[in-house]
């Protein structure tokens, strides 16, 4: 699954105090408020044309999760792995976190399941369909994923990563992922990888 992607929280020299995360060992999954430092604008537009619907239909900014925001802020859910203490203060491993290497974090709170969690919730123009793609991987190109990144891979792919409006068999679609080119074509329900390359 996309979760078993594990990353590494490393705190600036004014935040390495342990006492600052006291008791958040005792929380499964934790929130993180954190900058697209990668789409930083001075502009922004009301609307956005979101990846789920092809890109061919535009909401309002604050009906998507775009990077293209007037604060550019983002907020992740995250599954914390451990607090382990190092030379540079304590580091938090977490897996399921959907940033770039580098990504400043403002802030990490808790995840509260009584609050956080909403069973009843509707889903907009982006509903989880909860139908998963059934995933084949070569085995002579599954070798080019690092081992630590090829649940992540499988993942991404079972969610069905193309525009909600694409559905041609036929067609190879394109990922970059982790460092590398990923190509694949769906047959119904059926996904199968074509061609996995580094970029360059």
């Amino acid at each position: 699954m996309v979760g078993s992607l594990t990353a590494r929280i490393v705190f600036e020299p004014a935040y390495r105090n342990a006492d600052a995360l006291r008791g958040l060992e005792g929380f499964s999954h934790i929130w993180l408020i954190w900058q697209f430092s990668a789409n930083l604008r001075e502009n922004w537009r009301p609307t956005v044309r979101p990846p789920r619907l092809g890109g061919n239909e535009r909401m309002g900014v604050f009906a998507t999760r775009s990077p293209f925001r007037p604060n550019a802020l983002g907020l992740s859910c995250v599954k914390l792995l451990g607090i382990e203490p190092s030379a540079d203060g304590p580091v938090l491993t977490v897996a399921g976190a959907d940033l770039m290497d580098g990504t400043p974090i403002f802030d990490i709170k808790p995840y509260l399941p009584y609050a956080d969690c909403i069973p009843d919730a509707t889903g907009g123009f982006a509903p989880d369909s909860g139908a998963k793609l059934a995933v084949t991987i070569p085995e002579t190109l599954l070798q080019k994923v690092p081992a630590d990144k090829r649940e992540a891979l499988r993942g991404v792919l079972e969610n069905d990563p193309r525009p909600r409006y694409q559905d041609d068999s036929a067609r190879v679609y394109k990922l970059d992922f982790a460092g590398l080119h990923i190509e694949f074509q769906v047959d119904g329900r059926a996904l199968r990888v074509t061609d996995i390359r580094h970029l360059i």
